[in-house]
């Protein structure tokens, strides 16, 4: 027989008595237990390829945001040079339609072949930039010698020598690490490779690109395990070569000069922060609303360009600014969540850099846009327009598409056959577990004889001791293949393995979501 409703209970062990709670309920009826918000998102993001459709989403919002606004942002100016409001918006499409296709590409692009085409991808892009400071060849643009004009488009090598030096970078970095190199194995030749990249760069001369070029080294340098020491060292010289080029220039040095009196030349070079900074007041909380903006009526120069998120601040408002900073911010979130989660040491750096590169390219455009650094020329990616820029970025969105796809529970889930309706769309290979073994041989390591994919006693010994020791764990862990009667080994389902990672990771999914429901 229970106690009446609010009787008071024999004493508890820690001594006076108990009270049972009075609850007002309805018979035969319970009242529902309410999840947070952050619960159901935590479940969300618990899903195994929730860091592929994370980046898929943030990667078409920012491209279908960036068409919007270089139409709206270009129209006027488009319209006075060639009589079409079109032209520049044209262009920007036949752009991303190739970086989509790029983006494809770089999706179903296995990495092992990525790691083997990165050198000479890298060694290209060097002569491509060679070529470029070759009056005849390359083409003068807004005081650069950095374009290739090819049938009235305009191709910038510095761009695609941004992918090239990271991937490069990345592997050889991952490689060196394996070996377990000494820091001047970590070093070299990979300073010297990007201090010839920075000086040809530097001759056209390109500061934004050679200070995007300087992150991506700092962040190749920091994610490979650097010393601090050695790595302060690094940044201090950077940073002091980027205030002597700044300081050099005549152009250069009067953009410093204003950024730290701006009114000393309100109409000279100070006249485009103050337009952008005129934009972002009009704007206000809301906007003026899409297409309204008064800038781009010849008010502010290169307003479909570098000071793009002054036209979104005028005509989307302070809310519209900080919907774009959070899809950059959510991009930063699943691409360090990516780095976390997959095992293998060159995506880790790889993705890690291209999200440090991204990040730091779309603060310093915003930075300089309202009024916090100096002018610097970079474009705020898939935002601004940018023909090479916006294929460049999607490409590098898609390698880290790929990669996500690579995290334990994500290659389990889709060797067990849960793909989404978008990789099934695409009809998206399914990627293979990572192994040591065969990370040694996609960095060059010796292949030793015997079945394809398996090392052999040479391979083994290119490997070092803790890949050696894992190695030699699954192997012994390895259960024997299954006979007939006849003693034949029998052919088994090479899927299985797969499926019970995924039952796995199924089950700690669901132990992990009982307790935050029980929390």
């Amino acid at each position: 027989m229970s106690p009446a409703r609010g009787a008071t209970t024999p004493p508890s062990r820690a001594g006076g008595p108990v009270t049972e709670p009075v609850t007002a309920a309805r018979p035969g009826r319970t009242a529902p237990r309410r999840r947070p918000v952050r619960a159901k998102f935590e479940t969300w993001v618990d899903r195994p390829l929730a860091s592929f459709h994370l980046i898929v989403t943030v990667a078409a919002l920012l491209t279908i945001l960036g068409l919007v606004m270089v139409l709206s942002a270009s129209s006027v100016e488009a319209y006075a040079e060639d009589g079409s409001a079109y032209t520049m918006f044209t262009r920007q499409a036949i752009f991303t339609v190739v970086g989509l296709v790029l983006f494809v590409v770089a999706l179903r692009l296995p990495i092992r072949i990525l790691r083997k085409m990165s050198f000479p991808m890298f060694v290209v892009s060097v002569i491509l930039l060679v070529l470029v400071l070759i009056p005849g060849i390359g083409t003068v643009a807004q005081g650069t010698r950095g374009w290739f004009t090819i049938g009235g488009v305009g191709l910038q090598p510095s761009e695609i020598s941004k992918v090239t030096f990271a991937v490069w970078g990345a592997h050889l970095l991952a490689s060196r690490r394996a070996e377990r190199a000494d820091l001047k194995g970590l070093l070299i030749p990979l300073v010297p490779a990007a201090m010839v990249i920075f000086f040809l760069i530097v001759m056209q001369p390109d500061l934004g690109t050679t200070v995007a070029l300087g992150i991506i080294l700092m962040a190749l340098l920091w994610f490979a395990g650097l010393p601090v020491k050695v790595f302060g060292s690094v940044v201090g010289g950077l940073f002091l070569a980027a205030v002597v080029l700044a300081l050099t220039a005549g152009y250069r040095s009067a953009r410093i000069q204003q950024w730290l009196n701006p009114g000393s030349d309100p109409q000279g070079t100070g006249y485009q922060s103050r337009q952008a900074l005129y934009s972002l007041a009009d704007g206000g909380l809301f906007g003026l609303g899409l297409g309204q903006s008064r800038a781009k009526w010849s008010y502010l120069p290169n307003a479909h360009n570098d000071f793009i998120f002054a036209i979104i601040g005028e005509e989307l408002g302070l809310v519209g600014c900080i919907a774009v900073i959070g899809l950059f911010g959510l991009l930063v979130f699943t691409g360090l969540r990516i780095a976390a989660r997959v095992p293998d040491p060159f995506m880790k750096i790889l993705v890690a850099t291209f999200t440090v590169w991204i990040l730091a390219q779309a603060a310093i455009n915003i930075g300089y846009v309202i009024g916090l650094l100096p002018v610097t020329g970079l474009q705020l990616p898939l935002v601004s327009a940018g023909g090479t820029s916006t294929a460049i970025t999607l490409l590098v969105l898609g390698l880290l598409a790929n990669i996500s796809r690579h995290e334990p529970e994500a290659v389990a889930a889709l060797a067990s056959g849960h793909d989404g309706k978008f990789g099934r769309l695409l009809r998206l290979p399914v990627p293979e577990p990572y192994s040591p073994v065969k990370a040694s041989q996609a960095r060059g390591g010796p292949r030793g004889p015997g079945r394809p994919g398996v090392a052999g006693p040479a391979a083994r010994q290119a490997l070092p001791p803790q890949a050696r020791r894992r190695e030699s764990e699954s192997r012994a862990a390895r259960p024997a293949p299954e006979r007939h009667s006849s003693g034949r080994p029998s052919a088994r389902d090479p899927r299985r393995g797969a499926a019970d990672m995924a039952r796995s990771a199924a089950a700690r999914d669901a132990r992990s979501r009982e307790r935050r429901h029980h929390r």
